[in-house]
């Protein structure tokens, strides 16, 4: 189940190689084959892409394949993937991050990710980014606009950050369609130990906020709070409210 069911590893004898197929691997390419002559933070920002993406629903499948595989005390020099750069330079170093991502244990980090219709729920996310930071400046902020940001990044962001903040003004009685893309996205990926609260604005019924949250409650996401709307273009006191926001939210998920 790494990351279909038929997926097989196999051990080379003497040569001490595993083909470790989807496991380990990246989607990157590179004339240069082995992981000591490319980029590193290229590479392993590439595998955690992969990993977050691709294997999060599969964490306690991919804690368990580890255990069993360092159980068998085999010598590895060199782990070989289906797709990505060939580990031969201390190759267990990424069995070791594997078992870090699969652990769920998140960086200090909260990501921010919005779409806007006519930039009311945009400037509402810049100024909550603006109290979280002015209440933690040691936590990183990340923001992203979803419907101009590459999903595969933003997702990794987001399983980087140990709280997420969704924003969507209300349209139709719902959501932008990106953002609920991205909602369902989300839940199919089934991520571990996270906060979240929703926010946006609105001009009639004002819905978003409160499906938002449904579906980050059925995500296995912990609310953080009702989350926060405010009706037409926010004006000084909404971005006030905002500010306030950002703050509250910082000040609940601070720490390591």
């Amino acid at each position: 189940m790494l990351h279909w069911p038929d997926s097989m590893m196999s051990y080379l004898t003497k040569d001490n190689i595993l083909f470790s197929n989807d496991a380990f691997g990246q989607h990157l390419a590179s004339e240069l084959l082995y992981n000591d002559l490319v980029d590193q933070c290229e590479l392993f920002q590439e595998a955690l892409k992969y990993y977050a993406n691709i294997l999060t629903p599969f964490s306690a499948l991919v804690d368990k394949k580890i255990r069993e595989v360092l159980a068998l005390n085999v010598p590895v020099d060199m782990i070989c993937p289906s797709h990505g750069v060939i580990w031969r330079k201390d190759p267990l170093q990424i069995v070791t991050k594997y078992a870090q991502w699969a652990s769920g244990q998140a960086e200090n980090q909260i990501t921010v990710a919005y779409d806007s219709m006519w930039e009311g729920t945009r400037h509402m996310a810049e100024a909550i980014v603006q109290g979280i930071s002015g209440e933690d400046q040691s936590v990183s902020v990340k923001l992203f606009n979803i419907a101009r940001s590459d999903k595969n990044d933003l997702i990794t962001e987001i399983f980087r950050s140990k709280a997420i903040l969704i924003g969507s003004p209300t349209i139709n009685n719902g959501l932008l369609s990106s953002v609920a893309a991205l909602l369902e996205e989300i839940k199919g990926l089934r991520f571990k130990n996270k906060k979240a609260a929703a926010f946006g604005c609105y001009g009639w019924s004002g819905e978003s906020v409160r499906i938002i949250s449904e579906r980050l409650t059925e995500s296995g996401f912990s609310l953080l709070n009702a989350g926060l709307k405010e009706k037409w273009s926010p004006g000084a006191e909404a971005i006030e409210h905002c500010l306030r926001f950002g703050q509250e939210v910082a000040s609940q998920v601070k720490g390591p």
